[in-house]
């Protein structure tokens, strides 16, 4: 059996919930917005990888480090 390295939970304003969605390697959340998706995937291989993407074209990419020091400002988007 394959071994569960992280687990996911979604919650809305609804007092919707699910928790605890296994995964070994990767997971990804999608919202849709009218004719719009915004996506947050996350695998966690050798490091944490994190992506987010709004659209096809908008689109960040790198370590669960790399997207900390990009939330606090000390690196800038590419």
């Amino acid at each position: 059996m394959s071994k569960i390295r992280m687990t996911g939970e979604i919650r809305t304003d609804y007092d919707c919930e699910v928790a605890g969605l296994p995964s070994e390697r990767w997971g990804e959340a999608v919202f849709k917005v009218g004719d719009e998706e915004i996506v947050l995937e996350v695998s966690v291989e050798e490091y944490v990888i994190v992506a987010i993407m709004a659209g096809e074209k908008a689109v960040w990419k790198g370590t669960l480090e790399g997207l900390k020091k990009l939330l606090k400002g000390e690196i800038k988007a590419r």
